[in-house]
């Protein structure tokens, strides 16, 4: 099931169009709504919490001189574990809640790497692709710029665009967001990098949905 319809598609299509019409530079937009399933790190988090707790438990029965016998005892912890990591699959949006932000932001920054790599943004010709990136699920936002335009474009530019996309996120505005992102990072294109006459059009202009 995709986040946006036909009609979000081709406004951002459309957009990223009209934004490379009047410059070299070229736009790709990627949209996830996760970028790991954190399965493993949350199943990290819960045994080590399943511990202590076993931990907890021990110290409280001898204090109050209460036997468990030890194979009641490691079997509950066994099945406490074992109930946690169905949980976990079952219902994977938990997952996020076990997860800290800084593995959060690493995975989704990882991410928006990688499809900056795969999607050959970087093989433009004159290095001035661009990728607006969110990630939903980690609140999430980038934008990664080839080398011939980090050489002319301040960091400070690219934050603004980033304070964009996940402002109108976490409005669930989607649409707007990457509409306003793409034509900030058009207008910057635009200044330092003017459409030539022999300007071809290298990357597909539309949002790709992960």
């Amino acid at each position: 099931m995709r986040l946006m319809d036909d009609t979000d598609h081709t406004r951002i299509a459309e957009a990223i169009r009209d934004a490379e019409s009047r410059t070299s530079g070229e736009i790709y937009a990627v949209l996830a709504r996760r970028s790991d399933s954190y399965f493993y790190v949350a199943g990290f988090t819960v045994a080590c919490g399943i511990l202590f707790a076993a931990v907890l438990v021990a110290v409280a029965a001898h204090w109050f001189w209460y036997i468990v016998p030890l194979p009641v005892f490691g079997l509950a912890i066994l099945a406490a574990f074992l109930c946690a990591v169905l949980l976990l699959w079952l219902v994977p949006s938990i997952t996020l809640w076990l997860v800290p932000k800084g593995i959060l932001y690493r995975r989704a920054h990882l991410n928006a790497i990688q499809q900056f790599l795969a999607r050959n943004v970087h093989l433009t010709t004159e290095r001035t692709g661009v990728l607006l990136f969110v990630s939903l699920a980690e609140r999430y936002a980038e934008v990664i710029a080839d080398a011939g335009i980090n050489a002319k474009v301040h960091q400070d530019e690219w934050n603004n665009i980033v304070a964009i996309l996940t402002e109108h996120a976490d409005r669930d505005d989607l649409t707007v967001g990457f509409l306003k992102a793409i034509e900030k990072a058009g207008m910057l294109l635009e200044e330092h990098f003017p459409k030539g006459p022999d300007d071809v059009n290298e990357l597909d202009d539309h949002l790709v949905e992960l």
